[in-house]
């Protein structure tokens, strides 16, 4: 069906669910898809990289500077169907812990280039896992596990990303971590869509609560741990062998059952 036919919505949700994606000028997917090599959209298959990517780049379709998972052309095209849909997503939230010391001890020119080793560590980890980036802001990462685009197992993916990033930034070896980090992980059901005025700007984002539940998370684990609410714990992954913790979360009328893992 064109997008004209369709209310945000229900294009949204066909996209985010993966169910039926309305997607641009989806007769080319199945093509691009043959075209070598990944990283690729997760919208179109136009590939970043091989053969194919000197032509995709001609017709827009490099990575998005906003979310690389989406090309140029695609995220644009999101972009402009204002609205959204309410799917249950998995969230990572990521924070640099004791980011005010540290920038105060390194100096600001310094304490830049460490977040900006840091950022990009966390964006390769997130796009690997098939989450879409959120924000890069401040000290801290958001990433998405959408069913449409990290499949059914996406609580698995989020936690699996979560070791990684901690892994990457030097938690869980000999030595202390370059830099440290803490990880809240939830999941819930959102409102993700594009957000704005086509008129004058426009992002695609997460709202509701959950991502403000992977944001309390996030500030409350210490260094070197990756909180996990139950909700985004796989049944198969929850044992009585692994630490659990009762948190008391600010703006939370009930406490939140985590599980406390390490890289």
């Amino acid at each position: 069906m064109a997008k004209e036919k369709l209310s945000p919505q229900q294009w949204w949700h066909g996209l985010l669910t993966g169910e039926a994606p309305p997607l641009p000028i989806r007769n080319f997917r199945h093509v691009w898809r043959m075209l070598p090599d990944g990283p690729r959209c997760k919208f179109c298959n136009a590939p970043y990289h091989g053969i194919g990517a000197p032509l995709m780049r001609l017709m827009g379709k490099g990575p998005s500077r906003l979310s690389p998972q989406l090309c140029r052309q695609c995220y644009d095209y999101a972009s402009a169907v204002i609205g959204g849909a309410e799917v249950e997503v998995t969230l990572l939230f990521a924070d640099v812990r004791g980011s005010t010391p540290l920038a105060e001890r390194l100096g600001p020119s310094a304490f830049s280039v460490l977040i900006s080793r840091f950022f990009a560590a966390a964006g390769e980890i997130l796009i690997r896992h098939d989450a879409l980036i959120d924000k890069l802001v401040g000290d801290q990462v958001a990433g998405m596990f959408i069913p449409g685009f990290a499949g059914p197992d996406h609580k698995r993916r989020a936690i699996e990303a979560a070791r990684d990033l901690l892994r990457a930034t030097g938690h869980g070896g000999t030595g202390d971590p370059w830099i440290p980090v803490g990880v809240g992980v939830h999941t819930g059901v959102a409102f993700i869509g594009a957000v704005g005025d086509a008129s004058r700007a426009t992002d695609i984002t997460v709202l509701g609560d959950p991502p403000n539940v992977a944001a309390r998370l996030s500030s409350s684990a210490a260094a070197g741990e990756i909180l996990v609410s139950r909700a985004a714990m796989p049944l198969e992954l929850q044992s009585a062998a692994i630490e659990q913790r009762s948190l008391d979360l600010k703006g939370k009328s009930a406490a939140v059952e985590v599980f406390v893992l390490a890289p």
